[in-house]
């Protein structure tokens, strides 16, 4: 997964100026539509897609199947078209892979070893699609971040040849500990894992181990365990993940500390020069082994595209995203075993249904099209987007824009509303005044460190050059203030995100704040779809040259 977002959309904000756009007010009709964008028809919906009949919404399950009609039916009801030809669905084939690595996993010195114990120190699996895969006395290698980035002068890999070897790696990117190093505090594609598994293979590793750390990740343990304990699944490719490390997996970081001492090293002294620009990688004089067995399935799963077609403009379409899925059933936590996925992302798929509603309330449709899409496997990679971003049912060329919603706000009203990403595209600028005619402002994330911009779906749209909006409900609580609000998204995060407790409970849920956060999406969304211009991505945002070149 993913990210930490949430109660918001994810952590915590702070207050800052934002750029007012002057793109025009509501109408009548459409101030209309926004007021039927309501908390009751919010838990109808909820009450169903977080139910445990939904069984977590794991792709390959009944549950999953239960979700994807009910989805279709909610979207036929609603008045909507087929988003994919004659179909509401759109085939995504995937391979299914659960890892069962050996139960310790031993780390041999010079002199001394230290074993790991699998799920409490350790989870490693494969995206190699083979019954059985092993790797026997691979040599560690600390390879700093495990990061290559020509545009910012960095490579772990230098001068390194890994092949056989198993790389040990940070998690994050040089930034989070030094401000002047990559975008400071702003978490770059760099640190996030699925980046440093890419890259490892891409160098030819045999294994690589990530080496965790809460404040860095932006989520503990639990979190890493709770995913990894469970089948993953990916995208069907043609070497059936040959290309892919033998092994990938993650070690707490008390037990990293543990590891290097085994060769006489400081994890704490080395980690400090893996900061610095031209860190050269370091032979730690250990081996290990391990074994991993998988059982396999291939099969597809679904993304539920469903379409208001444009009046002016049929052939440009705006997407409205939210993932279905969720983690399915797994590890017992406090005596419950389904991971519901409530906030995560029962939410999304909500305001998708009261977004869909509104625009069907409008006397005239709007000018271009409205793509409204559910993707699958979001907590397995974003491999749903991933999927869709290789086959868009509208060019990409004709794709104004991407909003996005993963994990609304349930604590109620707030002052603000955050946007991850900030100052990525003119969106924002949409956005804010969305927000003004509230009486509220956009803020940037307070924790760029997390690096939430790179973790949602709305992200695979914008690494093809997408102008993609991110957002996440604000923090300073109406009712009860900043520090209260702060404390709900830390509460949540420690004792709810990515578990069984992420449940649905219409006593305790405040849906005032999802409602309002909806209806500026729907606002800024209804804006752009009667405009003859593109929203931009903004002088220097990474994806801007790749939307200049199509």
């Amino acid at each position: 997964m993913k990210k930490i977002l949430l109660i918001s959309s994810c952590t915590l904000l702070f207050f800052g100026a934002c750029k007012q756009a002057t793109k025009g007010t509501n109408t009548g009709a459409d101030s209309l539509a926004i007021k039927a964008i309501n908390d009751s028809s919010l838990t109808q919906y909820l009450s169903v897609i977080a139910a445990d009949s939904l069984e977590g919404r794991k792709p390959f399950t009944n549950g999953a199947t239960k979700t994807i009609n009910y989805l279709k039916t909610q979207f036929g009801k609603l008045g909507l078209q087929p988003g994919n030809g004659n179909s509401f669905f759109q085939e995504v084939p995937m391979v299914e892979i659960k890892s069962v690595p050996e139960d310790k996993m031993v780390f041999k010195g010079k002199t001394a070893s230290l074993t790991l114990s699998y799920l409490t120190d350790f989870v490693a699996g494969t995206r190699r699609v083979q019954d059985e895969v092993s790797m026997s006395n691979s040599p560690l290698v600390f390879a700093g971040y495990g990061i290559v980035a020509p545009e910012f002068g960095w490579n772990d890999y230098a001068n390194l040849n890994v092949k056989g070897k198993t790389v040990v790696v940070l998690i994050n990117d040089p930034g989070f500990a030094d401000s002047t190093l990559f975008k400071g505090k702003n978490m770059t594609y760099y640190g996030r894992w699925t980046y440093k598994f890419e890259e490892a293979a891409r160098q030819g590793a045999t294994g690589i181990i990530i080496v965790h750390d809460t404040e860095p990740a932006a989520y503990p343990w639990t979190v890493v365990r709770s995913g990894w304990s469970k089948s993953k699944l990916t995208l069907q490719s043609e070497d059936n993940g040959m290309s892919r490390a033998v092994v990938e997996g993650w070690i707490t970081l008390d037990k990293a500390k543990q590891l290097f001492a085994l060769d006489g090293k400081s994890f704490d002294q080395l980690a400090l020069s893996a900061r610095k620009k031209g860190f050269k990688a370091v032979d730690l004089n250990i081996t290990t082994s391990l074994k991993v067995k998988n059982t396999i399935k291939k099969s597809v799963t679904y993304n539920v595209l469903a379409q208001i077609p444009g009046d002016k403009r049929k052939d440009e379409a705006i997407i409205y995203s939210a993932h279905w899925d969720h983690l399915g059933i797994g590890e017992k936590v406090q005596g419950d075993s389904i991971y519901n996925g409530a906030v995560d992302n029962a939410t999304g798929v909500a305001a998708l249904f009261e977004i869909a509603s509104a625009f069907k309330k409008l006397p005239k449709a709007p000018g271009r099209t409205i793509l409204f899409i559910s993707y699958t496997a979001e907590e397995q990679g974003l491999l749903g987007s991933e999927y869709y971003a290789k086959h868009p049912v509208f060019p990409l060329d004709k794709t104004v824009a991407n909003i996005n919603m993963d994990m609304m706000g349930i604590a109620g009203k707030t002052k603000d509303i955050v946007v991850y990403g900030f100052g990525q595209s003119e969106l924002e600028d949409y956005a804010a005044e969305a927000a003004k005619k509230q009486g509220r402002v956009i803020v940037p994330d307070p924790v760029p460190s997390s690096g939430l911009y790179y973790r949602s779906d709305h992200f695979n749209l914008a690494k093809v050059g997408v102008p993609s909006l991110f957002t996440g409900s604000g923090v300073d609580n109406i009712k009860n203030g900043r520090e209260w609000g702060l404390k709900q998204v830390a509460d949540f995060t420690k004792f709810r995100y990515h578990s069984p407790q992420d449940n649905f409970d219409a006593k305790t849920w405040d849906l005032s704040g999802i409602v309002e956060d909806v209806r500026m999406l729907f606002d800024m969304g209804y804006q752009i779809s009667n405009e003859a211009s593109y929203p931009k991505w903004k002088n220097g945002s990474e994806f801007k040259s790749i939307r200049e070149k199509k």
